[in-house]
């Protein structure tokens, strides 16, 4: 979502790179590029202000260590406010209540409210370990509440059913009684939505919230609305006592400007991001991994941590022992290896973590989610035998193998030899070479010609 942000800023840093320290009179170029690409990004007219007077303050004041050069110093003081500017520090959900816990979500329709509902769902069960029951009070979509019981039944949580005719504060009521009986730990209400703002939706909504009183009221609004996605959340913020934001679709192609405005203009604090279309793709919000992104510094903490959910321990654990027995790495494994990456979000979620230099790397071979799934394609058109010895592998085969991929003949050979680069790490990764796997790695990686 940041690319070009990120992009127009490393420019403004490289032209601070010849001075031998910040002045009021070098800074101004660099400061007025900043305004443009915040302008750019759709970020809003008085958060840029704030933002140009803050760093402008910083910059030439006496927070500057004079062993730093001007570029250092500068990227120092935008990271910093853009980590002021979205939020500061991280803000959890506060959950310290008597149980259920509930969680109201808000916004206009087709911002996300029911998909994210199931996904917060699924959150706080796997990350919380809480009982989550999730309720529908959205009666005038068709299949909204039809929606919020399959993403119930996709991860696991409990769904209160409706009755024909019922009103959402009897449904809200009704659904409460339920968590209270069946003990439930958190109660999620989806809110019925409508295409702007209007005064029934803001009544419906604020006597749901009256009659609850919940711990959460968050906001969902979509990313992809930029500065009308600020607006929207002023509106709501008015009419409601919000506690936070989630932001949906922040993996989105938009510029990123409701991100950078919503914490400034509201005053609440995006505890949530939507990052990717599947159950598990929405994170914790952190304003220090965000800057750090925004900065083409990258999110490793947050690439670990999703490593650390996503990878299937068993097999990882299994390929280390092949390994250390001397067996060796074979197509199999190299399949797992993409099956893995899928979990993670796929390459376009791993790559959006990634320091820019490292992602800039990758991209420039082209890699994508398509040539992932061709790979696994080209690999399952193989026999058993074929993948555990792609020695085997001679021209009559790899003709079966195309044709059975729907592929060219040298996308086969191009896969072997990838496979081959994705061998040799395997054996230095065995011996320590940590250094030249890392060397290797751009080999490994699916790729167009």
């Amino acid at each position: 979502m940041f690319d070009n942000l990120t992009g127009r800023l490393a420019g403004v840093i490289k032209t601070l790179r010849g001075e031998a320290r910040i002045t009021e009179s070098n800074i101004q170029q660099a400061l007025r590029e900043i305004r443009l690409a915040l302008l750019e990004a759709d970020v809003a007219l008085p958060v840029v202000k704030d933002f140009i007077a803050r760093i402008k303050e910083k910059a030439i004041g006496h927070e500057v260590m004079t062993s730093l050069t001007p570029g250092q110093a500068l990227v120092g003081v935008v990271h910093q406010e853009l980590i002021t500017i979205l939020g500061g520090e991280k803000a959890d959900l506060n959950l310290s209540t008597v149980p259920p816990a509930i969680i109201l979500m808000a916004g206009l329709q087709g911002a996300g409210k029911t998909t994210s509902s199931g996904k917060l769902a699924k959150w706080l069960m796997e990350q919380k370990k809480k009982k989550v029951l999730l309720v529908s009070c959205d009666i005038y979509r068709p299949a909204a509440i039809h929606q919020l019981e399959l993403l119930a039944n996709q991860t696991g949580a409990d769904f209160f059913p409706v009755k024909d005719g019922q009103k959402p504060g009897e449904i809200a009521t009704a659904g409460l009684d339920y968590a209270r009986r069946h003990h439930h730990d958190v109660m999620i209400v989806d809110t019925a939505g409508r295409l702007g703002i209007d005064e029934a939706m803001m009544q419906e909504i604020s006597e749901l919230e009256a009659l609850l009183k919940p711990v959460e009221t968050l906001f969902v609004v979509d990313a992809m609305q930029g500065q009308d996605a600020v607006n929207t959340a002023k509106a709501f913020s008015d009419a409601l006592p919000l506690t936070g934001v989630i932001l949906t679709k922040l993996d989105g192609d938009a510029r990123g400007g409701a991100a950078l405005s919503i914490k400034h203009i509201t005053g609440k604090p995006i505890k949530f991001a939507g990052v990717a279309e599947k159950l598990t793709g929405l994170e914790a919000f952190h304003p220090d991994r965000m800057a750090s992104r925004i900065l083409g510094m990258g999110d490793v903490l947050g690439l670990i941590e999703e490593a650390q959910r996503s990878a299937d321990q068993q097999e990882a654990e299994k390929l280390i022992k092949k390994m250390k027995s001397g067996k060796a790495f074979d197509l199999d494994d190299f399949k797992a290896q993409f099956q893995q990456m899928r979990n993670m979000g796929g390459m376009s979620a791993l790559m959006d973590k990634l320091p820019a230099q490292l992602s800039q790397a990758a991209q420039s071979v082209k890699v994508d989610d398509k040539l992932i799934n061709r790979t696994e394609g080209i690999i399952n058109s193989m026999t058993k035998q074929e993948r555990a010895k792609p020695e085997l592998l001679k021209a009559s085969r790899k003709r079966r193998i195309a044709a059975g991929a729907g592929v060219s003949v040298q996308e086969v050979n191009r896969l072997l030899a990838q496979f081959e680069q994705a061998r040799k790490m395997m054996k230095m990764m065995n011996k320590g070479g940590i250094a030249k796997m890392m060397r290797g790695l751009k080999g490994m990686l699916p790729r167009v010609h």
